[in-house]
Order: C-alpha cells, then structure tokens, then sequence
C-alpha cells in the first residue's frame, strides 16, 4: 500500500532525511507529554449530556426557532453556549 502525504508531511520527511530534526534528549519524557496531550484532545472533543431546568416559555420560544431553521432545539442550544463560550454572544446579567 502507497501512502499518500500531503505537503506539510512531504516537508517535514524532506527535513527528516536532511537530518535536521535531532532525537530529544528526554524521549520517552517528551513521548508521554504527548500522549497526554492527545487524550486531553480526544476528552476535549466528546460530548456530555447534561440535565437543565429551563423556563417551559423560553424553551417553547427554543424549539421553534431551532425548528424554523432546520436544526433539533438541542443543538441549538449547544450553539448558543458555544458562542458564549468563545465570546461571540453576550448576555447581559
């Protein structure tokens, strides 16, 4: 089987082959911070059910807006969160 890489890879087994990357010193050290790395990554990346108390209005004014966009309310919802998250969306408290 042929592996295909894209440029980024081609680049980096270019600087492979010229020796310009060195072996860490730590390897192993440096191996295990990136496993753990790319755990916190994976765990990031997961999705986690929650209970919500909301106010049967608001959710009623939720679902129909989710609704006339084609999208469940529940997704919604969880675009609303993230957009807080990242500070696209504020709300005024």
């Amino acid at each position: 089987m042929k592996v295909m890489l894209s440029k980024y890879e081609q680049q980096i087994e270019k600087a492979l082959l010229k020796g310009e990357y060195v072996s860490a010193s730590d390897l192993d050290h440096t191996r295990e911070l990136f496993q753990e790395a790319a755990k916190n990554y994976r765990e990031l990346q997961e999705t986690k059910s929650i209970t919500l108390r909301v106010n049967k209005e608001d959710l009623i004014k939720v679902k129909v807006k989710a609704k006339r966009n084609g999208l469940p309310y529940q997704t919604l919802v969880n675009l609303l969160i993230r957009q807080y998250v990242k500070g696209e969306t504020e709300v005024v408290i």
